[in-house]
């Protein structure tokens, strides 16, 4: 009898991104997977304004450039993803509580069939997955892939 094991390809898949270690992990997994099963890619950063001092979050000048810094960023991993060979990708750049925006907000919006993050998270602005991580595995209602 023949047993052929082989995976679902996915269509559409959504990374979470910061400037961590695993974080940047979790983007080449999503990349090699999106290269492997020429899936769609979008790259989400959530901008948590907790992590803004109250006198950043009530300017708006200093919230405006701060989100600029972030959407920078996100098109950095956009431009290496395409030079990588990823034929169609999204950017996502989300406000609020990362892992409860990702999985209330974001992947409702994006219905991606498989959620890529990193498993630690920088600490600051970027303190993007860590528990959240634990929070998107258990509450989204797709398969995740936590990478360390």
């Amino acid at each position: 009898m023949d047993f052929k094991l082989e995976l679902p390809k996915h269509k559409n898949i959504l990374v979470g991104v910061d400037d961590s270690a695993d974080a940047q992990l979790a983007f080449l997994n999503a990349v090699s997977h999106a290269l492997e099963d020429d899936s769609l890619l979008h790259i989400v950063t959530v901008l948590e304004s907790d992590s803004l001092n109250v006198f950043q979050f009530l300017d708006k000048e200093a919230l405006e450039n701060k989100r600029l810094e972030v959407e920078k960023r996100l098109q950095d991993y956009q431009a290496q993803a395409v030079h990588a060979g990823v034929k169609e990708v999204h950017i996502v750049l989300a406000e609020g509580e990362p892992g409860e925006t990702i999985v209330k907000d974001v992947i409702p919006d994006v219905k991606p069939d498989l959620v890529v993050v990193g498993a630690a998270a920088k600490t600051g602005l970027g303190k993007f997955m860590g528990s959240q991580a634990g929070y998107i595995a258990k509450n989204a209602p797709v398969s995740v892939l936590v990478v360390r």
